[in-house]
């Protein structure tokens, strides 16, 4: 019988040496993860403000167009200038002045028939835009426009479009709200550990978010909701404090 001697086998010794040498190894990687998580004494919120503002600027649009044929283009474009003249005096009487109105020139798409043998008819529009402050009277004008089809005139009007021009100064004062309430929500993670928070450490505000009230549909990119005169405007801000 053979027996096995510790001594006798040169390998014990290094396997044993070794395994000491891991231990002492794993202990100090373990120490150093812990002294690193301990130095980081941060906290990360993500905080956010709203508020509700009242547009102060709208954009409404519309065509007025006429059908021609190849024959009767030149006093369809005749009938269609006779159509924007009404067209601003229509304005003129809403008490809308000139300067917030906008007309194209006069565009002519083709219209073909089903067999595709060149055009048969031609659809001659001019575009009609106003930007106003007005906000309240063009909006009631919005539902009037179609009464200027007439004659063979044909009126096409979008949604009014709706805008609040002091956005940029509404920022500012609503990232300080945010960052306020980032603050309350780390306070109130913090306590129920026995911590408390420090100084701010660090943040970056997402996009601002211009939406219909009661919406939810923000976006990654920002949303700018025109639809809506009464709008609600929020920002949201990424955090991080001191944890004492």
């Amino acid at each position: 019988m053979n027996e096995y001697s510790f001594s006798k086998n040169p390998f014990v010794p290094l396997a044993f040496i070794l395994g000491i040498a891991l231990i002492i190894a794993t202990g100090i990687g373990a120490w150093a993860v812990f002294a690193v998580r301990g130095l980081d004494n941060t906290i990360s919120v993500t905080g956010s403000a709203k508020t509700t503002v009242t547009a102060d600027a709208v954009k409404m649009s519309f065509n007025i167009s006429r059908t021609a044929t190849a024959e009767t283009l030149t006093t369809t474009n005749a009938a269609l200038d006779a159509d924007i003249v009404r067209v601003r005096t229509f304005l003129a009487a809403q008490s809308v002045p000139e300067s917030e109105i906008t007309i194209d020139p006069a565009t002519t798409n083709e219209i073909y028939d089903s067999n595709n043998q060149g055009p048969t008819r031609y659809m001659l529009t001019r575009s009609v835009r106003i930007n106003s402050t007005r906000v309240a009277e063009i909006r009631a004008l919005a539902d009037r426009i179609s009464s200027l089809s007439s004659g063979g005139a044909v009126v096409q009007g979008y949604p009014p479009e709706y805008y609040y021009t002091k956005l940029a100064d509404l920022r500012v004062s609503l990232l300080g709200e945010a960052v306020k309430d980032a603050k309350a929500r780390a306070e109130a993670i913090a306590k129920e550990s026995g911590r408390g928070v420090g100084n701010l450490q660090s943040s970056s505000s997402g996009v601002v978010q211009v939406l219909a009230p009661n919406s939810i549909d923000v976006s990654d990119y920002g949303q700018y909701d025109t639809s809506s005169v009464e709008k609600e405007v929020m920002i949201t801000v990424r955090t991080t404090f001191q944890v004492r």
